[in-house]
């Protein structure tokens, strides 16, 4: 029972993974097509997405150390 939901664990990552690759080269491409169009516009969205891109990321990790029951990875002490 024990490697079975090992194994349903690692295909979960996998997918995750894929899912974050996928996302990343969608925003890339639509981050590019904005530049060929209007280069000032490309940056403004670029920033604003990588720095939702850095929250996002700092929740995730607090999130993971939360269920862990141990201290947060970057958050605040409580």
């Amino acid at each position: 029972m024990v490697k079975n939901d090992e194994a349903e664990e690692t295909t979960d990552r996998a997918r995750v993974l894929w899912l974050k690759v996928l996302e990343t080269v969608f925003v890339l491409v639509v981050v590019a097509g904005l530049g060929l169009w209007s280069v000032p516009a490309a940056l403004v969205v670029g920033g604003v997405l990588g720095v939702l891109a850095c929250e996002r990321a700092s929740a995730d990790r607090r999130a993971a150390g939360e269920r862990r029951g141990g201290e947060a990875v970057g958050g605040e002490r409580r």
